[in-house]
């Protein structure tokens, strides 16, 4: 619905008049996609557990990139969502995802402590290192290695098209990291149903 009232209003408010930005119906269609790819990729109850995995990853990507933030609101319950997804569909596997979600908080705010000791400016937030640990909590510890090579191909992939566009790119540019984890995360949470 939001997309046929942003295209039948050509973009613009109805009230005042002035123009939508294009980044809110490329949200929708990106949520569309999610449900699109989950009912591809599985059937029966995965599917909702997909498109809320999905669907919450979207959000937390889109405040990130508007906002440079990963709320504890939306991080923190997506690690009990995962142990409590665990806890129901896989009980055999709750002890991993524990571990996992364990090991994805403490790896990343290692790494973001170290970077800081470093070059005295922080390059991960706090929120980066909550929403590895909310992998953990859905994909397991194994899965966390793939997880972070993933977002940072895919934040060196988005760097390389940025500085292709002609936007130059130097020691002090930023990326927020959030939207490639939250990528990854659910490729491959949806990984198992592929294969």
């Amino acid at each position: 619905m939001p997309l046929f009232s942003w295209l039948a209003g050509r973009g613009r408010c109805r009230f005042c008049g002035r123009p939508l930005e294009w980044f809110y119906p490329l949200i929708e269609l990106a949520a569309l996609a999610v449900a699109l790819i989950s009912l591809f990729v599985d059937n029966g109850a995965d599917v909702w557990l997909d498109c809320l995995l999905g669907w919450w990853l979207l959000t937390l990507a889109w405040i990130d990139v508007r906002c440079w933030l990963l709320p504890d609101s939306l991080t923190l319950p997506l690690i009990i969502a995962g142990l409590a997804a665990a806890a129901a569909f896989d009980p055999e596997g709750l002890t991993d995802r524990a571990f996992g979600a364990a090991a994805g908080y403490l790896g990343l705010r290692m790494v973001a402590l170290i970077y800081r000791a470093l070059r005295g400016r922080d390059g991960l937030g706090g929120g980066d290192a909550k929403l590895l640990a909310a992998a953990g909590a859905w994909v397991g510890l194994r899965a966390l290695p793939q997880v972070v090579l993933l977002a940072a191909l895919a934040g060196l992939l988005a760097a390389a098209c940025l500085r292709l566009s002609g936007i130059r790119l130097g020691a002090q540019s930023a990326i927020p990291f959030g939207p490639f984890l939250a990528l990854a995360i659910w490729l491959l949470w949806l990984m198992p149903a592929l294969i």
